[in-house]
């Protein structure tokens, strides 16, 4: 009789964790990760060649694991601001209680270096600054407006970069389009600091919409917004995009309704909006790179 509400609160706890971890989002790095080493970062382009190479495998899981964990600390110091801005969600998680947070996260981290080292030392070691820059930014650098962002920003990224070491690919057109996403996910930071405006302000986060107020979070969501664009424009006259060039053409579109919706916005639900609004863009952009070179 005991056996299926056992069960329950088994699944309830895995759901918990998956939350915690945000399982959809590694999901998403892993075939971002997959795809862009076969369109993009690989010298044959060959998807064989990348599916039997382990040490991609390795670097893949490697940064799965590693952001995973990151994850949980955020979710640690962040707990009470998120209990603010996401109630629901947080109750959820709360589920998993903090001992059980600690030591999956170690787990995490040792898998994370274990699979790392079995790449190369090298390896080994930009995992372990990664780790290190995840704990800094979780107890210090998330609390400060502009820095606070950008670093959030090249954490997010820094899992792309771990690929380009590999392939040893450091060409001028690969770091125009870090350069994109770089700004994209930048804006998505600004977006969703204004959604989470009220559990900031509570606790004594200074972000941009805190700190500066809504006006200029606005003008600086703007002024990325055209550097996004200037970036679109040249990776469009300087590059060979072959089809992907309808996505990058698409960004003009997209940013001219998404800066009119952005300063006519001014409550959770249309941040929300705008926030999955530049999600769907990333993916969009992630499955454009399969048009790359058609």
């Amino acid at each position: 009789m005991s056996f299926l509400p056992i069960n329950k609160s088994f699944l309830f706890k895995i759901l918990s964790l998956f939350s915690v971890v945000r399982g959809y989002n590694i999901l998403f790095i892993i075939i971002a990760q997959f795809i862009s080493s076969i369109y993009m970062l690989s010298e044959n382009g060959s998807i064989l060649g990348v599916v039997y190479d382990v040490n991609i495998w390795l670097i893949i899981f490697s940064s799965a694991f590693s952001i995973s964990a990151g994850y949980i600390i955020n979710n640690v110091f962040d707990s009470e601001k998120d209990l603010i801005n996401r109630p629901l969600k947080t109750t959820l998680e709360k589920e998993i209680s903090g001992r059980t947070k600690l030591l999956v996260y170690v787990f995490l981290n040792i898998i994370t270096l274990t699979l790392a080292f079995l790449v190369s030392l090298k390896a080994f070691f930009f995992f372990s600054i990664y780790i290190i820059g995840i704990i800094i930014y979780s107890i210090k650098i998330s609390k400060y407006p502009f820095i606070g962002n950008l670093f959030s920003v090249i954490l997010a990224i820094t899992p792309f970069f771990a690929i380009i070491l590999y392939y040893k690919n450091y060409s001028i057109e690969i770091f125009s389009h870090a350069l994109f996403l770089f700004l994209i996910v930048l804006i998505r930071e600004v977006v969703k600091d204004l959604e989470n405006f009220v559990g900031d302000f509570t606790l004594n986060y200074f972000t941009i919409p805190v700190k500066y107020g809504e006006q200029v979070s606005k003008a600086y969501i703007s002024f990325c917004s055209i550097l996004v664009l200037i970036v679109t424009y040249l990776i469009l006259v300087f590059y060979e995009l072959s089809y992907m060039k309808y996505f990058y053409l698409f960004n003009y579109i997209f940013f001219a309704f998404f800066n009119y919706r952005i300063w006519n916005s001014d409550s959770k639900d249309n941040y929300q909006y705008l926030h999955n609004s530049l999600k769907l863009l990333i993916v969009l952009g992630l499955f454009s790179i399969i048009l790359h070179g058609i």
